[in-house]
């Protein structure tokens, strides 16, 4: 074998194990890639209860209720097709509130989402992409066509 010939077999085996280890990558990662899942997403597929997922969607209209302990609120996420109830305890985004877009992160434990972080918003017109896009593909989007 040629010098030239066996420096081209190195660079191809190289080549070659990068491609598998990209791929491999990906596989493992392909769950964790999406930024949340929407109700429909979680009734539709079998998500691990076990891990860390976020959710998001609208606050369902008269879902949401604060316990007696004043730190604690119930409220359900919707897609307008499906909804999951979810359990969140301190404080609030101010503008939480029924109606409005949210993304929370936690986990799932009996068919109630325990929501650890509830992502703020930075005005009461934004929605994440991912949530006005679901609402989109639903056919329930009422807000602006803005990109």
């Amino acid at each position: 074998m040629t010098p030239t010939r066996r420096r081209l077999t190195f660079i191809g085996l190289g080549f070659l194990s990068l491609l598998v280890a990209s791929a491999l990558a990906l596989t493992a990662f392909e769950d964790t890639l999406v930024f949340f899942y929407s109700p429909s997403d979680i009734k539709e597929k079998s998500i691990n209860t076990d891990k860390q997922i976020r959710i998001g969607g609208l606050v369902k209209n008269g879902s949401l209720s604060k316990s007696e302990d004043g730190i604690t609120v119930r409220f359900e996420v919707t897609d307008l097709k499906h909804s999951i109830p979810a359990v969140y305890r301190g404080p609030l985004p101010d503008l939480f509130r029924e109606n409005q877009g949210v993304v929370a992160e936690g986990h799932l434990s009996k068919g109630i989402f325990r929501a650890k972080t509830i992502l703020a918003k930075h005005d009461e017109n934004y929605m994440p992409k991912e949530v006005a896009d679901s609402l989109k593909k639903a056919g329930k989007w009422k807000g602006e066509n803005k990109n």
